[in-house]
């Protein structure tokens, strides 16, 4: 695959949000509508104790990605009740049309007192082409089980020959570097499918790609897309330490194929985006996701700081 790297395509520095929602255009995924792409992401705020809860707002921009049309005014869904899966935030969310209105699987975060964070995917409705969303009920639709004790999260869901597919990440270990050190996660992708998108089976524990890094590889949002012949995985990993300051453990993007959407090819060079030296993605690459719009086909995802100034964009050449 031959991409064609269009830059930073969303600047925040240029188009900031309303005021109070803060900083980061996380995890950006598209719908889109008649006459523009509406890009959603997650955006930090803090709180008054320091904390960030992250929220979901979105930018619609034109189809080639060329410009900026507006930026949302206010998030598309609050956070979630007190003791809920997703009462301190919402990030990433991932969109798609189903039966005349849009699904939103959200990652829903709550806090914990021994390690940062648990998580849970969602699930809420549009049906004003995603200006708002509201929930189907106040819990999550796929969260924690026997084999994937903890950290469910990042679902990317498409519907193949009628049956819901879902590709999601769970975590499979917090442990500490050193003494004193705040305990780190790492997580590796899954699958589940559905015949609604409701209720959910999971190939419970199953790793569906491989490692590079080792068995302390973290894997992190997965995006299937048809390419060819096979079907192709995208998803970003890193070390499980020192990935925040060290850009030799950071996030970077990766590759893996499949003709039966079962059996997985780890196969990162196939993915030729990588960060160019002196840019806004020369230390990391991370959150990608793949659509197509108008016969071309678009590969969006953050650099550095984890997309605390935007996202960019590349186009895969014929």
């Amino acid at each position: 695959m031959r991409w064609n790297k269009l830059g930073l395509v969303f600047d925040l520095r240029a188009h900031p949000l309303p005021v109070g929602s803060g900083d980061f255009a996380q995890s950006p995924q598209a719908l889109v509508l008649d006459d523009r792409v509406r890009i959603f992401f997650s955006t930090r705020s803090r709180e008054p104790d320091g904390q960030y809860l992250s929220h979901v707002a979105f930018v619609d921009m034109r189809k080639d990605l060329s410009m900026v049309l507006g930026v949302a005014q206010r998030p598309v869904i609050p956070a979630g009740a007190l003791g809920t899966f997703d009462e301190h935030g919402i990030f990433p969310m991932n969109v798609l049309r189903h039966d005349g209105v849009v699904y939103g699987y959200t990652t829903g975060w709550s806090r914990r007192v021994s390690v940062s964070v648990e998580t849970g995917i969602g699930l809420a409705v549009s049906r004003d082409e995603g200006l708002t969303f509201e929930r189907l009920g106040a819990g999550p639709v796929l969260g924690a089980t026997l084999n994937e004790p903890f950290l469910v999260a990042d679902g990317f869901v498409r519907v193949i020959d009628g049956l819901f597919h879902m590709w999601y990440i769970f975590g499979t270990v917090w442990s500490t570097a050193e003494a004193g050190a705040a305990p780190e996660r790492v997580y590796k992708i899954g699958h589940a499918t559905s015949a609604d998108g409701i209720q959910w089976t999971k190939e419970d524990g199953r790793r569906i790609v491989a490692d590079r890094l080792g068995p302390d590889e973290a894997q992190a949002l997965p995006c299937v897309f048809d390419c060819g012949t096979h079907r192709h995985m995208v998803f970003c990993y890193r070390d499980q330490v020192g990935f925040r300051t060290d850009p030799s453990r950071g996030y970077r993007i990766g590759h893996a194929w499949s003709d039966d959407l079962v059996d997985w090819t780890r196969d990162d060079a196939v993915l030729t985006v990588a960060g160019t030296p002196g840019e806004w993605d020369a230390d990391m690459q991370c959150y990608p996701h793949v659509f197509t719009c108008e016969g071309a086909t678009y590969l969006l995802y953050n650099g550095n700081a984890f997309g605390r100034f935007g996202f960019g964009a590349a186009r895969l050449e014929p």
